[in-house]
């Protein structure tokens, strides 16, 4: 079968081709990109698909990261997919940016910690259990001060493998002989990861498919403060 894997979390746009039968990546392209995630995910797809001489009716299945990340960029990846799927008749399968970006460095043998940048000194985050093909849970996904995620990673005592757009500065602000940062391929968010994580999910309908943010919404957080205001 042939897997379409799609991130615009954050400030990459990636999509991936992944053939789930033979496991091999067929095609992958991320561009750190300035532009709106709108006006690129879908040339990349369209450019991966004739570089390798498929089309759009060879996808059995469409894999995206549903969150956390970007709001915008969210949407739009939810968006796309979800439109692919209604045309193609196929289902998808919602993945956590957080987990793929720790699939994208699966190969790592201990533990890896996924850290993604929120507001201010808070970071979204999770942390797994690798054993070079599969990943544990070792606690749920949580937005939390970049101390506090310090601390947990201090009491669990074992080396640990950073990725995400938030590795670099926890990297150097919390420096440890216990952190390892993950090289620049597999630092941040790519559309392999989003596939290899998606071999563990149940695929749903496009319907079925929804955004999570892990946090509110600005327009929620803003209609909040006025009912307190009140």
């Amino acid at each position: 079968m042939l897997l379409l894997g799609i991130d615009t979390s954050g400030k990459t746009a990636s999509a991936a081709l992944f053939d789930t039968e033979t496991e091999i990546m067929l095609a992958e392209k991320t561009l750190y990109t300035q532009k709106t995630h709108s006006q690129v995910i879908m040339p990349i797809v369209k450019d991966l698909l004739a570089q390798t001489g498929k089309a759009m009716d060879d996808v059995g299945l469409i894999a995206v990261a549903n969150g956390p990340g970007s709001y915008t960029g969210l949407r739009i990846g939810v968006a796309a997919v979800k439109a692919m799927c209604f045309a193609l008749n196929c289902n998808c399968v919602g993945v956590s940016t957080l987990e793929a970006l720790a699939y994208s460095n699966i190969a790592y043998k201990g533990t890896i910690c996924a850290v993604m940048k929120a507001r201010g000194e808070l970071v979204y985050t999770c942390t797994y259990k690798s054993n070079g093909y599969e990943l544990e849970t070792m606690c749920d996904e949580s937005i939390i001060p970049r101390d506090e995620l310090a601390q947990f990673l201090a009491f669990n005592g074992t080396e640990v493998l950073l990725c995400g757009d938030g590795a670099a500065d926890f990297f150097t602000d919390y420096r440890s002989p216990m952190f390892t940062i993950a090289p620049p391929m597999g630092r941040l968010q790519n559309a392999c990861g989003t596939c290899l994580a998606a071999m563990s999910k149940e695929s749903v309908s496009a319907d079925e498919l929804e955004v999570s943010y892990l946090q509110k919404v600005k327009a929620e957080k803003d209609l909040e403060d006025r009912n307190n205001a009140k």
